[in-house]
């Protein structure tokens, strides 16, 4: 059983190793998804507020006269 022993706890060892480099490993791929959905949320709110900017420039030009305010209500 002492011969066992050794190989068993670098077995164990090597096991908790290879765990926590998996769970690293997800995390940063989370961590890269959740980056890259930000970044999309954040374009994605830009463009929304510069649609809303032409939409009232073209409600000025046909002398509609309701405000960006009103549009977002």
């Amino acid at each position: 059983m002492a011969d066992n022993d050794p190989q068993s706890a670098r077995e164990l060892s090597q096991f908790a190793e290879n765990l926590l480099q998996q769970l690293q490993e997800n995390f940063q791929a989370l961590t890269d998804k959740l980056l890259l959905r930000n970044i999309l949320f954040n374009e994605m709110g830009e463009r929304i507020d510069d649609l809303e900017k032409h939409v009232t420039g073209l409600m000025a030009q046909a002398g509609i006269e309701n405000t960006s305010e009103e549009l977002t209500h």
